[in-house]
């Protein structure tokens, strides 16, 4: 008997410009309906999937062993990453330190499947339990995986709905673009952030829920929701609009027309290329691997890697066991940060147009050497140590922030993938004008935005609270803000 043909799929959608998928974006950005179905989507996932992770010494994780040759943590497939000491030296000022650092040489896929719903986009997103979020849950993209997941190497399930970020017939791409981790704490670690349009149907599976931006917004401002992957590739995306937006004196339209891509600005975008690019070419940063038992910083104890100090973070062993995953058993590696870390943002108002202050900063584990960072990011437990002439600049301005200034005040996830119960103070201030030092610049979000459409311009923590910032278009008023 013969069968009949799988019918085509849709024909694909045409190219994007840029104006176009701004202006649906922005559309997207203002519908805010009801969360009733995300809340009760969300409890029935509670219900059905479950993640116990125990900490265990690093010396008894199955499946991993110290090297000798080596001196590193590694996988016995060699694959997934390894843990190993980095070794770093800059000339200008003479600085040297060591550290373990995350060498994940892999290229993962971070990507949101965008649909059109009712006249409105709609993005596909999953309720997902990591072994290190504190809290179970938190709102992941449609696809988050290493390649080392999508390859099959880990044993488990087929990840869902990947065939649309890799098959180009079934797509119209908004946003494909590689972007930074953490560069202190992996080694030139990048992943593939994306974002996709179907016009074909889609079956929404078990923990999988349709939401608007203006729903993804609106749930940014609760704490340790939405995770470190969806804030970054919320980042990439192009939400600019028109100049003209109103006339209007308030911050949400200052907001707007620093969305802009031809509004005023302080500094034009190739002098900030240049400014980037020199900063790059003059770094004297060094970085080469070493063995762990080689850092004269750190020890292993009770079974982990340490700071003698008590600083910094711990690498920390986990035995995880999963119900509703890909895998449901298995053993690695971890960080897991002594105290939470701020990544806070200045911002203001020139001409009517909204500015950020941006810093330019170096970090070992980065591909180009130096990124753009939030206005303070740091450990403000590890900077109460220092002397005042050491501490980051202007995190004294956080600290006296007035409540009527905060904009933005939330505690966010790391990814809980790598990192144990760690997080950052999520923080948008605004300010008066600021005189910028040589490594921070004011740029408006219509600038950070061309740059986000590139790779290695902004490092993680910048595009995870540039998110909390943009989640706040079309702006709130004067007088009500995201806080805690």
């Amino acid at each position: 008997m013969s069968t009949a043909p799988a019918a085509p799929p849709p024909p694909v959608l045409g190219t994007y410009r840029r104006r176009e998928a701004a202006r649906r974006l922005a559309e997207s950005a203002r519908t805010v309906p009801s969360l009733a179905k995300f809340e009760q989507v969300a409890e029935d996932t509670q219900a059905r999937v479950l993640t116990t992770t125990e900490t265990v010494p690093l010396d008894r994780l199955n499946g991993w062993h110290y090297d000798e040759r080596a001196g590193f943590i590694t996988h016995e497939s060699g694959r997934f990453f390894s843990v190993e000491g980095l070794r770093v030296e800059t000339q200008s000022p003479l600085v040297a330190w060591e550290q373990p650092i995350i060498n994940q040489p892999e290229t993962g896929i971070l990507g949101f499947l965008v649909k059109e719903i009712d006249g409105i986009l709609h993005f596909l997103m999953q309720l997902k339990s990591e072994p290190g979020n504190r809290n179970g849950l938190q709102l992941s993209p449609t696809v988050q995986a290493t390649k080392s997941n999508y390859t099959g190497v880990h044993g488990g399930l087929d990840v869902p709905y990947l065939k649309f970020f890799q098959d180009p017939a079934r797509r119209r791409v908004i946003a494909d673009v590689r972007q930074s981790e953490q560069g202190s704490r992996f080694l030139r670690k990048r992943n593939r952030n994306m974002i996709v349009e179907t016009n074909e149907p889609v079956d929404v599976r078990d923990g999988f829920v349709w939401l608007t931006l203006g729903q993804m917004h609106r749930l940014l401002a609760a704490k340790d929701l939405v995770n470190m992957s969806t804030r970054s590739v919320l980042a990439c995306l192009p939400l600019g609009v028109a100049a003209n937006v109103s006339e209007d004196e308030g911050f949400g339209a200052a907001l707007a027309r620093s969305l802009a891509p031809d509004g005023p600005v302080v500094h034009p975008l190739v002098n900030v290329l240049s400014w980037i690019t020199e900063t790059r070419t003059r770094s004297e940063m060094r970085a080469r691997t070493v063995p762990l038992s080689i850092l004269a910083d750190w020890e292993f104890t009770d079974g982990r890697i340490t700071h003698r100090a008590g600083q910094h973070f711990d690498v920390i062993g986990v035995r995880v066991e999963a119900v509703g995953r890909e895998v449901a058993q298995w053993h690695q590696p971890m960080i897991r940060a002594r105290a939470a870390e701020l990544a806070a943002i200045f911002v203001t108002r020139v001409r009517g147009v909204l500015h950020v202050l941006m810093q330019l900063r170096a970090e070992p584990g980065l591909t180009d050497t130096a990124e753009l960072a939030p206005t303070v990011q740091c450990t403000p437990a590890d900077c109460a140590q220092l002397p005042p002439e050491e501490r980051p600049r202007f995190l004294d301005l956080v600290h006296s922030a007035r409540a009527v200034d905060i904009r933005f005040d939330t505690a966010l996830s790391d990814e809980g993938g790598r990192f144990y119960h760690t997080g950052s103070r999520h923080l948008v201030v605004e300010t008066g004008w600021l005189p910028e030092p040589p490594e921070f610049r004011w740029l408006t979000l219509g600038q950070l935005e061309e740059l986000t459409q590139h790779s290695h311009y902004l490092n993680m923590q910048a595009r995870s609270v540039l998110a909390c910032l943009r989640s706040l278009f079309p702006g709130d008023d004067d007088e009500q803000h995201h806080q805690r």
